[in-house]
């Protein structure tokens, strides 16, 4: 649930329609979806596995979500090239979503 509200969120604050690009074969599109999808889910792993309450879990994964739209917000600019298929920026952008995801996630087991 809280995997399928942070996509949706996510999806609305891209300037382009990523799932229309990735149906018309978009790479890029696909690529950088999938980084910020796999940079949400392993946060909210380990809150799964560390926390001791539904609301703390709630909690990291809200935290999580706006850690991710901030590594969003600060590549935009290559906004325009990603929605064109350059797949470049948009490896940089989901390595950059996945390294900082991964921070989160030992952020939380401590």
């Amino acid at each position: 649930m809280l995997l399928a509200l942070f996509v949706l969120i996510y999806v609305q604050i891209t300037p382009y329609r990523e799932f229309k690009l990735i149906a018309q074969g978009n790479s890029a599109a696909a690529i950088s979806l999938g980084g910020a999808v796999l940079g949400f889910t392993f946060p909210l792993v380990s809150s799964i596995y560390y926390t001791q309450s539904l609301l703390e879990m709630i909690i990291w994964a809200g935290i999580t979500c706006v850690v991710q739209f901030l590594v969003f917000t600060a590549m935009r600019h290559w906004s325009k090239h990603i929605e064109e298929g350059v797949v470049a920026p948009a490896i940089f952008l989901a390595s950059l979503s996945i390294a900082v995801g991964l921070l989160n996630a030992v952020s939380i087991s401590n």
